[in-house]
């Protein structure tokens, strides 16, 4: 269990490196033109953070897997985290409207990626907290 954790944590990493390259990729500049500066503001402020959350979780579970599987915290961390993902996981399918990806193969393509993504950090994280 402490190498998925570290798997988890790795993908977690990288997953929050990608960050970087929203902006450039879903073409911001252009896309913010219209809203208010303050609007604009506040998306590049919460991804930043979201990027830096989603790189704090790699990290814990890289460096403290044995602590997330064996204490009582890890265990409450790691039911947090499944919320966290599993929630994640609803969105992906009952948030996000059908016609972003539908038909378009590069978008399915990542919605089907992203979707075993977060069902494996959802099991992960379930399976953390129940370990004793």
């Amino acid at each position: 269990m402490e190498l998925q954790l570290n798997i988890t944590g790795y993908l977690l990493v990288l997953l929050a490196l990608l960050h970087v390259f929203f902006p450039r990729y879903f073409n911001w500049k252009k896309e913010f033109a219209a809203i208010s500066q303050l609007s604009r503001q506040v998306m590049y402020v919460h991804t930043f953070f979201i990027a830096l959350v989603v790189l704090l979780m790699g990290v814990g579970c890289i460096y403290a897997a044995t602590d997330i599987l064996h204490t009582r915290l890890g265990h409450l961390l790691a039911l947090g985290l499944f919320i966290f993902w599993g929630c994640r996981l609803f969105f992906q399918f009952f948030v996000y409207a059908p016609e972003l990806w539908k038909g378009k193969r590069f978008e399915t393509a990542v919605h089907i990626i992203f979707s075993v993504l977060w069902t494996y950090f959802s099991l992960i994280f379930f399976l953390a907290f129940w370990t004793v």
